[in-house]
């Protein structure tokens, strides 16, 4: 591997971790939200740590009905059935179990665990990393190479408060388009979410335009 993958190639791969990771977590790809989650770690193991107590989703709603009993109290005999006014008829019950469309259970909307976040996120490095080692194109390096040099600024002091700023505004711009884009572009472009699919489009837009100014006109 001396050269650069061919699109075809990184295409497939990405197309390859993205289904990976749905099948293997049940969640979506994203970056940003790993790297926040690992961030707060603490934070996010004690709400692991809660969860855990109502792994059950029956024992949750069971806990859910006692807190609420004990908070508003019952009457003597009183049911637990919602009354039905009599004019209404009542449904009557299925015999099999409730569709997962119509009660989706508690689980599957919590995050995926911690530990996998953190391992997303250390296999990104691992695999830049061995990807530069074989392709015999590692080496360390304290700049952005000649073209930022050439486009932007050679003074090192310059270049780090731009790159400190640039990243306050990826931050930023993460939180205001609800996602990064390896999780528009590779997870919500993949489910055909309409919002992906115009974030995705404004971030290429913009790489483009941005692109073009500084290599034509600046």
């Amino acid at each position: 591997m001396s050269a650069y993958w061919p699109w075809w190639a990184g295409a497939i791969g990405l197309a390859l971790i993205t289904i990976n990771h749905t099948l293997i977590t049940d969640r979506s790809l994203g970056v940003s939200a790993a790297w926040d989650r690992v961030l707060h770690w603490r934070r996010e193991r004690q709400l692991e740590r809660m969860d855990e107590e109502f792994a059950d989703d029956q024992a949750l709603a069971e806990a859910l009905a006692a807190a609420t009993a004990e908070h508003f109290g019952t009457g003597t005999g009183a049911s637990t059935v919602p009354q039905v006014p009599y004019e209404k008829s009542q449904p009557l019950e299925s015999d099999g179990e409730p569709a997962a469309s119509e009660h989706p259970a508690a689980t599957s909307l919590r995050p995926a665990p911690l530990v996998t976040q953190a391992a997303l996120l250390m296999s990104i490095f691992l695999g830049g990393f061995i990807a530069a080692v074989t392709s015999g194109r590692f080496h360390l390096r304290y700049d952005m190479g000649p073209g930022f040099r050439d486009l932007v600024t050679a003074d090192s002091t310059t270049m780090i408060a731009m790159l400190f700023v640039g990243g306050v505004l990826v931050g930023f711009g993460t939180r205001l388009a609800g996602g990064c884009s390896s999780g528009h572009g590779l997870s919500g472009c993949g489910r055909l979410r309409p919002v992906s699919i115009l974030a995705t489009a404004v971030f290429f837009s913009t790489a483009v335009a941005v692109s073009f100014l500084l290599w034509k006109v600046i």
